[in-house]
């Protein structure tokens, strides 16, 4: 009889953060080649999200499943958190890759873009209002800002759908 792999919290959350980074990176690919990558469609956020939720939950029930039915909270949390930095992680190589390789004009595009936005929404800015606008939108037109808000949001709805997860998945040996 041939060993089974051995299955743990760590190979779980390894295994799930690697399929949601997947699925992130072809979701935006998709958003690439047939949407707008300056204004994603909303049919690419809901796609984001539910494949989040979706990916996330079934990393928990896993673990549930692996300590015999049983889970706590800070189990779920944990779970949670650790998919989602990996897909965070997996997704910030693909930042790296995009910005630098495949799409290379994109903070010069979105720049021209959120000029247009805000002159579209405050037609009426004077031209010092204006230079202040752009350059608080121009700190986050970066690499580096977007792989650290890519990780902090991945973590903070890591965080929400794990404990949500948690409280409705939960289950001690006192129950």
């Amino acid at each position: 009889m041939e060993d089974q792999p051995k299955v743990t919290r760590k190979s779980i959350m390894l295994n799930y953060g690697l399929l949601l980074g997947f699925v992130s990176i072809v979701i935006a690919l998709l958003n690439y080649v047939f949407g707008d990558i300056y204004k994603p469609h909303w049919i690419m956020i809901v796609a984001s999200t539910v494949s989040s939720i979706a990916i996330i939950v079934l990393g928990i029930k896993k673990v549930k499943e692996f300590n015999g039915g049983f889970l706590t909270i800070g189990e779920a949390i944990k779970t949670g958190l650790g998919i989602s930095l990996i897909s965070a992680l997996i997704y910030s190589v693909y930042i790296v890759v995009f910005f630098n390789f495949i799409e290379t004009s994109y903070f010069e595009n979105m720049a021209l873009v959120q000029e247009q936005n805000i002159l579209e929404k405050y037609p009426n800015l004077t031209d010092e209002q204006m230079e202040g606008a752009l350059k608080n939108a121009a700190m986050f037109n970066n690499t580096g800002a977007n792989i650290t808000l890519t990780i902090i949001v991945s973590l903070f709805f890591g965080l929400i759908i794990s404990f949500i997860s948690g409280l409705i998945m939960k289950r001690s040996k006192e129950d």
